[in-house]
């Protein structure tokens, strides 16, 4: 017996394909415009072909700038990581107290990246602020407006602050997920905490895991907010990221055509890192 197939169900999906097509498509069709061109403004526009692509990949400062990117978000990786595995382990499982530590998680992802910034700006102020005023009380030279060091600790410390709570979240609802079978079993086995974690709560917790690296990488490769209101980029170019180096690039000196060609490289680095990343996570629940 032939079933009839009904295809009107593709039209309640044109509003989101229109939708897509506007936020995403069309702006980046825009900016791949201006990676090939110069424009000098009137709508004049001259064809460069790849040579702002060559001038981007060729730029000393395109790899200071993404050397940075990569050693921050590999530093934010492997401690937030780790610490939200640690914390979520810590959490209760049941009672009344489990909605509490779930509400004072959830709180420092409710604040706006840009009064992240403006908090941690003010707290960490040597002279003002209680964290730096602490600090320099205590015979230690902290001064994040001045001292490079200081100025990358800083923001690590706040991005820290953010976003660990995030994998904390996906953590807890994964070790959540986990029946009480399996820790009755491995308790008739004698195991031991850490064998627990090892054999049952870790590949229990391997997809949220990939989600809360994915995500923690993509957010922290992309920041852009928080640091540029907490130090600007400064002192010098000590947390000049790849999105800060791009909007001085385009807004700052207006040169469209380079900072077309260093957004469209961005956009690739981060999405064939993210595939690389979820195809060596994910390889072994193919097999």
């Amino acid at each position: 017996m032939n079933k009839t197939v009904n295809q009107k169900a593709w039209w309640l999906v044109v509003p989101v394909l229109i939708l897509v097509a506007f936020n995403a498509f069309i702006p980046l069709m825009t900016v791949v415009n201006y990676s090939f061109q110069e424009t000098f403004g009137n709508n004049q526009f001259f064809w460069e072909g790849t040579t702002w692509f060559e001038q981007v990949l060729r730029s000393d400062r395109f790899h200071a700038a993404l050397f940075r990117q990569l050693m921050f978000t590999g530093m934010i990786i492997l401690i937030e990581v780790p610490l939200g595995i640690a914390v979520a382990l810590t959490m209760p499982r049941k009672g009344p107290w489990v909605s509490v530590c779930l509400v004072l998680m959830a709180l420092p992802l409710l604040i706006p990246w840009n009064v992240v910034g403006a908090m941690w700006n003010i707290f960490a102020l040597p002279d003002i602020g209680l964290l730096g005023y602490s600090l320099n009380s205590m015979g230690i030279d902290y001064n994040f407006t001045q001292q490079p060091v200081s100025a990358w600790v800083t923001t690590l410390v706040m991005d820290i602050w953010h976003w660990t709570s995030l994998v904390v979240l996906l953590c807890y609802a994964g070790l959540s997920s986990i029946p009480d079978a399996y820790y009755q079993a491995a308790r008739i086995d004698g195991a031991s905490p850490w064998a627990i974690f090892r054999f049952i709560q870790l590949p229990k917790m391997n997809r949220v895991l990939t989600i809360a690296i994915l995500l923690r990488f993509m957010d922290s490769f992309m920041i852009y907010t928080e640091p540029f209101v907490l130090t600007g980029g400064g002192p010098g170019n000590t947390t000049t990221f790849l999105s800060i180096d791009l909007v001085k690039m385009a807004l700052g000196q207006f040169d469209l055509g380079p900072a077309a060609a260093m957004s469209l490289i961005y956009f690739l680095v981060v999405l064939l890192t993210c595939w690389g990343f979820y195809t060596v996570m994910t390889r072994n629940e193919e097999n």
